[in-house]
C-alpha cells in the first residue's frame, strides 16, 4: 500500500498456522475490562490522500489510515509481530497443491449501512478491481488470481497518446461463489503465502451501493464493514469517523469519535500534542529527536521502536539522465548515510544494506553490498567513466506540508555535491497530494524522495509492487525482463522457503540496476496527550484506532 511500520521480524511459518484458525480471545466492551469506553472525540494528526476514500485506490499512508479504518478484511495482523489473525474469515484452506483455496467466512457481518457482508462481496470486488478498465491503483494485488492475465492490460505509455487494450475478460475465472458465506479463490500458480497477503486493504469487501452509484459518488460518503464509519469531512481541514457499534470484529472501538485533522506543519502538530490540543501524532519532528528531547517534553507520553518502513531517493526512468547505471551509482556511492543518520536523526534510523526492510520475513542482509556504502572515489570514477551529469540540474523533490523532508534531503543533496561535485538542491512541493500526482503521472524532473511502508510482513512485498513491470507502486516506471521473471516464478512457488530464495535472487537482480537508491530504515517516535491511554503502535507503524481509550 503504503510508501511507510515493531520488533522481532515475523515467521511465515507462525503467519499460516494462525490464517486457518479462528480469531483468538479479544477485549471489547467495557465490562470485558479491555480498556475505557469514551463518548469522546480524539483528535489525529493528518494529510489530505491522494486519491478518493475507495481500498483498491489507495496506496499511500494517509488514505491508509482512513481505510483502515472503514474497513475489515478476511485477516488482520497482529499489533507486535504482525502474525495472521482472522478477521472476517472463518477459515481459509489451501488444497494439496496450495493453488486452490476455500474461504469460509463469518456469519453475521453488515456493512455500515446495514446490508450484510457475503462472498459475493469480496468476489464482486476482487473483479472489479483486476479489471483494468476500472483504472484502480491496486489492480496488480490480484496478479495472483487465475484469470488475471485477461482482465488486465498495461497502459503502453502511462498518461500519454496510446490506449491500453481492452482486456478479453470482466471477471476473474479463479474466483467462484459456492454459497453466501463461502468463494473459492484457485490462483495462476500455487502459493502457500498467498493467504498473507490478503490483510491488506485492498482485498476488502465492497457493499452493493458502490457498484451501484460508482465509485467516484461512492467516494464521497464511503460506506465500510469496518470499526468506524464515516462521518463528515471538510477538505484539507478534517475528516471524521465515528465508532459502529455493530462491528463484529474482534477489537471494539472504545471511543466515539476519531477526528483527522489535517497540519501543514509538524512543528505546529508537535506544539499541539504538548498543549493538549492534539492527542496523536505519529512521528516527532526532527527538531525533537536531538538528545532524545521528546522524551523530556512529553514524559511517559511517546511511543519508540522500530517499524517496517523505509526511506529511498528514486529516480525517474523516463528522464534520460538516469539510465545510465553508473550515473544511479555513483549517486548512492555518492550518499553518506551514516554521517546523515547521525546529524539529521540523532541516529534513531538505521543505514539500509538492500532494499527490503528487515522486519519482514525473507530477509537477507547486506544484499546490497559495496552499493549502498559510502565511497568517495568510486563515485567519482564511475560518473567520470558515464562522462558526467547531463540533464536538467539535480534535485531531490519533497512533500513540504509534514515529515521533515527538507532537512534529510539538504544533507543528502549536500553529500552528493560535495563528493560528485554536481550541484543538486531540495525541490519542495507544497503538498503531499500534489506530490503523489507528480510521481503517478510520471512528471518528477529530478530524483524525489520515496518510502515504503510494508502491507504485509513478507519480503515480496517489498519487491513486486515497487519494482515489477507496471506494478502499482513503480512509480518510476522501471522495467526488467529477468526481474519480471524471476519474481514470476518466485510467486509461483509453494515451497516457502523456496519461494523467499527466490525473491533473494530477484532482489540482487534490483541492486544490479539500483532503480532507486536505499537510504535508511526508520524507527518510529510518536507522542501522545496526556487524555488518552492504551496507545498501541502496530509493526507496520500504525496507531491501532480500535484499542486506543480516553482517560
Amino acid at each position: 500500500m503504503r510508501v511507510s511500520r515493531t520488533k522481532a521480524a515475523v515467521a511465515v511459518s507462525a503467519a499460516l498456522a494462525l490464517v486457518a484458525t479462528a480469531a483468538g480471545c479479544s477485549s471489547s466492551s467495557d465490562d470485558e475490562g479491555s480498556g475505557k469506553s469514551s463518548d469522546g472525540t480524539v483528535n489525529i494528526e493528518w494529510s489530505e490522500p491522494e486519491n478518493p476514500l475507495v481500498p483498491a485506490n489507495t496506496t499511500e499512508t494517509q488514505g491508509g489510515k482512513i481505510i483502515d479504518a472503514l474497513f475489515t478484511g478476511l485477516i488482520s495482523y497482529a499489533p507486535k509481530d504482525g502474525a495472521t489473525v482472522n478477521e472476517m474469515a472463518e477459515d481459509i484452506k489451501g488444497d494439496a497443491t496450495f493453488k486452490t483455496y476455500t474461504v469460509k467466512l463469518k456469519s453475521g457481518w453488515t456493512f455500515h449501512d446495514g446490508t450484510p457482508v457475503t462472498a459475493e462481496s469480496f468476489v464482486k470486488a476482487w473483479n472489479y478491481n483486476a479489471y483494468s478498465p476500472n483504472g484502480m491503483a491496486n489492480g496488480t494485488f490480484f496478479a495472483d488470481i487465475a484469470g488475471y492475465d485477461k482482465t488486465w492490460t498495461d497502459d503502453p505509455d502511462a498518461d500519454g497518446p496510446q490506449k491500453p487494450a481492452t482486456p478479453a475478460a470482466k471477471e476473474l475465472s479463479g474466483l467462484k461463489v459456492v454459497d453466501e458465506t463461502t468463494f473459492t479463490v484457485e490462483l495462476a500458480a500455487p502459493s502457500k503465502v498467498w493467504p498473507v497477503k490478503i490483510g491488506y486493504t485492498a482485498f476488502s469487501p465492497l457493499p452493493n451501493v458502490f457498484f451501484d452509484k460508482g465509485a467516484a459518488e461512492y467516494a464521497k460518503n464511503p460506506i465500510g464493514n469496518g470499526p468506524f464509519k464515516y462521518k463528515a469531512r471538510t477538505v484539507n481541514t478534517s475528516l471524521t469517523v465515528t465508532r459502529f457499534d455493530e462491528y463484529k470484529g474482534r477489537e471494539k472501538p472504545k471511543v466515539k469519535d476519531v477526528l483527522f485533522k489535517v497540519y501543514q506543519d509538524d512543528e505546529a502538530a508537535y506544539n499541539d500534542v504538548q498543549s493538549g490540543n492534539l492527542d496523536f501524532q505519529q512521528q516527532v519532528p526532527i527538531s525533537a529527536l536531538a538528545g532524545e528531547k521528546y522524551k523530556t517534553d512529553m514524559a511517559d507520553r511517546y511511543v519508540d521502536g522500530e517499524v517496517s518502513t523505509s526511506q529511498f531517493v528514486a529516480f525517474p526512468f523516463y528522464r534520460n539522465e538516469f539510465k545510465d547505471i553508473r550515473v544511479r551509482r555513483a549517486i548512492s556511492l555518492a550518499i553518506d548515510r551514516d554521517l546523515i543518520v547521525k546529524t539529521i536523526f540523532s541516529g534513531t534510523r538505521k543505514p539500509m544494506t538492500g532494499f527490503v526492510n528487515p522486519r519482514v520475513a525473507g530477509y537477507v542482509p547486506d544484499q546490497c553490498g559495496e552499493w549502498c556504502k559510502f565511497d568517495a572515489a568510486k563515485a567519482k570514477a564511475l560518473l567520470a567513466e558515464a562522462g558526467g551529469f547531463k540533464g536538467e540540474p539535480m534535485s531531490i523533490a519533497y512533500n513540504a506540508d509534514r515529515g521533515g523532508h527538507k532537512d534529510w534531503t539538504t544533507a543528502v543533496c549536500n553529500s552528493i555535491n560535495k563528493t560528485l561535485g554536481v550541484p543538486c538542491t531540495p525541490r519542495a512541493i507544497p503538498t503531499f497530494d500534489e506530490f503523489r500526482t507528480l510521481s503517478d503521472d510520471k512528471k518528477h524532473v529530478s530524483m524525489y524522495r520515496a518510502a515504503w511502508q510494508a502491507d504485509y510482513p513478507l519480503s515480496e512485498n517489498w519487491l513486486n509492487p515497487l519494482y515489477r513491470t507496471g506494478a502499482s507502486s513503480n512509480d518510476g516506471a522501471y522495467t526488467n525482463a529477468a526481474l519480471d521473471a524471476k519474481l514470476k516464478e518466485a510467486d509461483g512457488t509453494s515451497d516457502t522457503d523456496a519461494a523467499n530464495k527466490l525473491y533473494a535472487e530477484a532482489e540482487k537482480i534490483v541492486v544490479e540496476d539500483m532503480p532507486v537508491v536505499p537510504l535508511w530504515n526508520y524507527a518510529q517516535q510518536a507522542a501522545y496527550s496526556d487524555k488518552v491511554e492504551n496507545v498501541v503502535i502496530d509493526t507496520f507503524g500504525e496507531l491501532q484506532l480500535a484499542e486506543l481509550s480516553l482517560k
